[in-house]
Formats: structure tokens, C-alpha cells, sequence
């Protein structure tokens, strides 16, 4: 006879955490702990007449949700190419952004059952209430613009002032402080290379969006195409060669603008990052840098589809990310699972997960975590089907 109170949950994949993870799997729980875990197919052996039930599609600890912009949470979504959403949409919507919209997300990220997120924001009463009032782990980034070289020194000195006072509110288990260079080409060579210094000397986490759409590359090559235009028209007289500190070249990437100004060296995740080289990930292969993919947001913005088995092939860490409810309709990390599977069809199950779980923790900085027999059962290690 089976100890009381013991019974089975099975999902199609175990992942604890580690590993490569085990097809139908399953964990023995007794009394809230888990007494074992394994292939399913075992554990009834093991346990013969335990009370059985399926959990879902995956056991796995929670998933981190890497890269967020809560205080969109306000708009509306809609599909538009990059360089016409950000000025028709996000631009036009600025006034809906902000602590209200913050409050929402909070809300949506912690119904999804993250173990952490990461959101980025350049509005002071946005980082001051995650740090205050958030009870979500992760990191909240400090986001700079500012691509007009003889302003770096003056907008420099005020963010480490900004980053300074901010830190002073952090909480054991809430959101830490974090940098992020907004773009590529938002922010000038002579900030890139004081900000990343700055966050290398200090231990502060960085991500940076990067190679999202593929107007961007083509700025980078050319100097042309519609980003490029948009942002110049909003930048004049400023050119792009003042931004770069360089000229557009046919061999230049976004990738590579970072790498020679040093900025890999501070080790930030790059987000998005689809429209690369293989010598790109190599680049960010050999910096150590993670980087978050957020599919339905790539799709929404018409950047593509990340080139996964690349990242792969050079053991670059993946992360997943939601973006915004303005780009990827939701905050829950569980929907953007579910897109990724059709997105990503070639993509195995387990790599998937591993990136929602210990590639999120490792953008983030975050410990790993893995499951094991004597851990207290959370009713968050059985993922929803989706």
C-alpha cells in the first residue's frame, strides 16, 4: 500500500534545473515535499498504486521573464515595422506610459508566476517604485538615451548621481539596480564607453537593445533606410558618423560598433539581437554575454526570426522575453513559451525551457535554482499547457 498522502505529477518534460532534462517525467510528492523525481515511467515502479495526476506540459522551476518595459503596459498592441511603431505608436503614446502603467505590469508579471524579471524604464518614479514597492526579484535598468556626443560628460555625470541614489533604495529580495544603454545608435561612442566602464568598475548589470530590426544593420552598413532616416530627422543636425564616432561601413554591425568600443567588456545582455553575423556571435560568444530573444515582439515589429541554432552552435546563454503588451500583446512568459514552439519549430523543448529558466537567471544575474528530492513543492513548478 502507498503511504498516505503520497501521489504522482507527471508533465512531458522534467527539467529541474540542470541537465538535459527527462522526457515524461514526473515527481513523487509527500506531505508538500518532493520524495522523488524522474522518468514516470519509473516512479510507478518505484511507487506502485500512488495516486496519479498529470501537471501539465513541463516541471520545471519558475521562469524568469529577462526583458520587460512595464510602464507600456497601457498601450495598446500593435504590429507596425520598428521604425514606425516607435514613433506612431510608442512616441505618440509617451503621455499612457509611466507609474500607472508600471502598476499594472507588476501585476500581470506576478500572475504569470515568474521567479524574476527584468524591466527597463527612463522614468524616475518608475524605478522608484519597483525598487520601493516591487515584491518581483530581478532588475530594474536605468535606461539612457542621449546619442549627441558633447553631451556624454554632462549625462554621465548624472546618471552615476541617478544610479547612486536609486541603489540606496534596494531591498533584500526585491529588484536590484541595473544600466542599460538604450540602442546601438541612441546612445553616442563616448557614452557607450562611460556608461560600460562605469557598470564594469561598479558590478552593475547592463542590457542593451541590439541588431533588433534589420533597418538597424543597414544603418550601421550604409548609413541608409528608414530607422535611419527617422532617427536622423529627429536627431538633426547631429550625423551619424557624430553618433558612431565613425562612419557607416559595409562591414560594420551593431555587434562589432559595441565590441570596438569596448562595451562587451562590461559583459551586458543584448536583447533582441536577430539580424546578426556568425561572427557577431562569436563576438558575443567570446565576451560572455547573454542575450534575450522575445518572439512574438520580433514578429509584431517585423525584425525576423532569431537565428536560435547560431547561438547554439557558439554556447551563447538564451533568455526569453516579453517586451512589451505593446509589441508582444502579453507579460506572461507562458504565452511567449507558446509562440516560441511555432516559431521556433526546430528548437527542442528542452533548450526552450532551459532559456525560460537558467538562461533568465543567468541574464539577470540572478543564482541558479534547480530541483531536487527534499524541496518544498511550489504549485508554480507546473507550468500551464499552453
Amino acid at each position: 500500500m502507498p503511504s498516505q498522502g503520497v501521489r504522482l505529477l507527471t508533465a512531458d518534460l522534467l527539467y529541474t534545473g540542470e541537465g538535459s532534462g527527462v522526457q515524461d517525467g514526473g515527481v513523487v510528492l509527500q506531505e508538500g515535499r518532493v520524495l522523488a523525481l524522474g522518468g514516470a515511467e519509473a516512479l510507478r515502479s518505484r511507487f506502485p498504486g500512488v495516486g496519479e495526476e498529470r501537471a501539465g506540459r513541463v516541471i520545471a522551476p519558475p521562469p524568469v521573464n529577462a526583458h520587460t518595459h512595464l510602464d507600456l503596459s497601457l498601450l495598446s498592441f500593435r504590429a507596425l515595422p520598428y521604425h514606425r511603431w516607435v514613433m506612431e505608436h510608442v512616441g505618440a503614446n509617451l503621455h499612457r506610459s509611466g507609474r500607472e502603467g508600471a502598476e499594472v505590469g507588476l501585476r500581470a508579471i506576478r500572475a504569470s508566476a515568474v521567479a524574476a524579471a527584468g524591466d527597463i524604464t527612463e522614468l524616475p518614479g518608475v524605478m522608484e517604485f519597483l525598487l520601493r514597492e516591487g515584491d518581483v526579484p530581478g532588475v530594474a535598468y536605468w535606461q539612457v538615451f542621449e546619442p549627441n556626443p558633447s553631451r556624454a560628460d554632462e549625462t554621465f555625470r548624472r546618471t552615476v548621481e541617478q544610479l547612486r541614489a536609486l541603489r540606496r533604495l534596494e531591498r533584500p529580495g526585491g529588484m536590484r539596480v541595473g544600466l542599460s544603454p538604450h540602442a546601438t545608435y541612441t546612445v553616442s561612442h563616448r557614452l557607450h564607453r562611460l556608461l560600460a566602464e562605469f557598470a564594469r568598475d561598479e558590478g552593475l548589470p547592463m542590457q542593451i537593445h541590439a541588431s533588433e530590426p534589420p533597418t538597424e544593420s543597414r544603418m550601421f552598413r550604409t548609413g541608409s533606410g528608414p530607422l535611419a532616416a527617422k532617427f536622423l530627422e529627429v536627431m538633426s543636425p547631429l550625423t551619424l558618423e557624430d553618433v558612431l564616432g565613425r562612419a557607416p561601413d559595409p562591414g560594420l554591425t551593431p555587434v562589432a560598433h559595441l565590441a570596438d568600443l569596448g562595451v562587451l567588456d562590461a559583459r551586458p545582455t543584448l536583447v533582441h539581437m536577430v539580424n546578426v553575423t556568425e561572427d557577431d556571435v562569436q563576438t558575443v560568444a567570446q565576451a560572455g554575454c547573454a542575450v534575450v530573444t522575445c518572439p512574438r515582439s520580433n514578429r509584431a515589429l517585423e525584425c525576423g526570426v532569431f537565428p536560435w541554432a547560431l547561438y547554439g552552435r557558439h554556447g551563447v546563454e538564451v533568455a526569453l522575453g516579453t517586451d512589451s503588451v505593446a509589441s508582444g500583446e502579453t507579460l506572461d512568459l507562458h504565452d511567449e513559451l507558446a509562440f516560441a514552439r511555432q516559431a521556433h519549430a526546430a528548437v527542442d523543448e528542452v533548450t526552450l525551457v532551459r532559456a525560460a529558466v537558467r538562461g533568465g537567471r543567468h541574464a539577470l544575474g540572478e543564482p541558479a535554482v534547480t530541483l531536487r528530492e527534499g524541496d518544498a513543492w511550489n504549485p508554480a513548478f507546473a507550468w500551464p499547457d499552453r
